[in-house]
């Protein structure tokens, strides 16, 4: 029996952008190798063409949308969903809540619908209040009209319960254990420190440019990520790196660069605040880097019994932390192999790609009835 899989609500495959489009990339060729035919909505622009890694059975569609940052998800989700509505796929998966609002089309048309609803969207520092509410109404029409609902985090899932009153499938991110690397741009292993994020003050950014400061005067700190959009954050890493103590190398889209990063850091801070299970945090496990993490529900659920170090939102906290892990080459060690064991026992691709396959299955005798 043909069984098909329309993906709704990423910058396309094969795509580097986030969280999202890593697991997309996964699991597409999964999907495929299970029989499923696969198509991957996403955006002109935004995947790497002639990518030698891209599987061909994964069928690409580029719709139009607006390229602005508070309605790029919902236009684009929007010419997606149209588009689906016309082939109709026998399930969609869905990846965040703002595409709620676009979710009666698809049951209308008789479409099971799956949705990864990400993280609380609307707690995000870096919307305005008008984004905040689109995400907090898409999240409402989200539990009104899907048919399952994916959360990343065993927190997610319970706040889901709480505030919207709908049971959902647990399925976090997985993580890529790979070989042995080098540490790239002539770094030296367990002696720099390392954070990898997207500019946002809930990343704990901010704090970690301030204790930036203290850092580098024993260590070298490599900083990687941006803003996407410019702005006070990319100035302030650009002053930074003036200091030949700090590397800022902005968005890197290279997978084996930002894991011999991970592999070989002495410390790496991990300051996301909001959003259940982090992509970034489950890779840079699986790459065994000696985690610093900012201190919350979440990441808590996911260091659970690695001796990684929490601190709290201060630079003075963070300066701490990561001075603690980069002064005992004992603690980086028994750090790194515990979070490497944490997560392949948890957080590996195949078992994720394979609660999906489960997931999405499932509906496919609701279709048949």
């Amino acid at each position: 029996m043909t069984k098909s899989v329309a993906v709704i609500g990423t910058r396309g495959y094969p795509s580097y952008y986030g969280g999202f489009e890593t697991a997309v990339r996964k699991l597409a060729p999964y999907l495929a190798d299970q029989g499923w035919d696969v198509t991957v909505y996403g955006r002109r622009g935004a995947t790497k063409i002639n990518d030698p890694a891209t599987d061909s059975r994964v069928k690409t569609v580029v719709t139009v949308g607006v390229e602005r940052k508070s309605v790029s998800t919902l236009s684009y989700g929007l010419t997606a969903v149209l588009h689906a509505l016309h082939h109709k796929p026998d399930v969609a998966l869905v990846m965040n809540v703002a595409n709620g609002f676009w979710l009666p089309l698809l049951r209308l048309r008789g479409i099971p619908v799956v949705v990864n609803v990400d993280g609380m969207e609307w707690e995000r520092a870096k919307w305005g209040r008008l984004a905040k509410t689109i995400f907090r109404l898409g999240a409402f029409l989200t539990a009104k009209f899907a048919t399952t609902l994916i959360t990343d985090a065993l927190e997610i899932q319970r706040r889901w319960q709480v505030e919207f009153m709908r049971d959902s499938v647990f399925i976090p991110y997985g993580g890529e254990i790979p070989g042995r690397l080098d540490p790239p741009l002539r770094l030296s292993k367990r002696k720099y420190v390392l954070l990898v994020a997207r500019f946002v003050p809930e990343n704990s950014v901010p704090e970690f440019f301030e204790a930036v400061d203290r850092i580098s005067k024993n260590y070298q700190v490599v900083i990687v990520g941006s803003s996407g959009y410019g702005g006070d954050l990319d100035a302030r890493a650009a002053t930074l790196a003036k200091n030949e103590n700090v590397c800022w190398l902005g968005h890197v889209s290279d997978d084996e660069m930002l894991m011999a990063l991970w592999q070989n850091a002495g410390a790496y801070f991990h300051g996301h605040s909001v959003g259940g299970t982090n992509p970034a945090l489950v890779q840079a496990m699986a790459c065994g880097a000696p985690v610093v993490a900012r201190d919350t529900v979440y990441n808590r659920e996911v260091l659970q019994g690695t001796d990684a170090i929490f601190v709290n939102p201060d630079c003075d906290s963070i300066a701490t932390g990561v001075e603690a892990m980069m002064g005992s080459d004992e603690l980086q060690a028994q750090v790194s192999e515990k979070v490497k064991v944490r997560s392949e026992d948890e957080y590996s691709w195949m078992y994720v790609c394979g609660l999906y396959d489960a997931t999405i299955g499932a509906h496919l005798t609701k279709v048949s009835v």
